[in-house]
């Protein structure tokens, strides 16, 4: 083998180890990176999840309070037009 064939031999083999070495690092970055992924949306279910209870729970209540307000609000006006009735009245 000649000497220039040696040489680029010897210049294959250090950027085959280099990709070799790239390659490796990059994968385990890789599967750090989908791990943390999975864990994000792990977590981001688990939240979405939480919110749908909580807004399942509220709205469970919401129609008894909203026909409370409603109500109070009609008896509200009903006795603001019967004080002015009286104060008719007394004139």
């Amino acid at each position: 083998m000649s000497t220039a064939a040696e040489v680029l031999v010897i210049i294959l083999s250090i950027f085959l180890a280099v990709f070799l070495v790239l390659a490796v690092t990059l994968s385990i970055y890789l599967i750090k990176l989908t791990r943390d992924i999975r864990g994000i949306t792990q977590s981001a279910g688990r939240t979405v999840n939480n919110l749908e209870s909580a807004v399942s729970r509220a709205t469970k209540f919401t129609p008894p309070i909203y026909i409370i307000e409603q109500i109070s609000k009609y008896i509200r006006k009903y006795m603001k037009s019967n004080d002015k009735k009286n104060k008719n009245k007394g004139e």
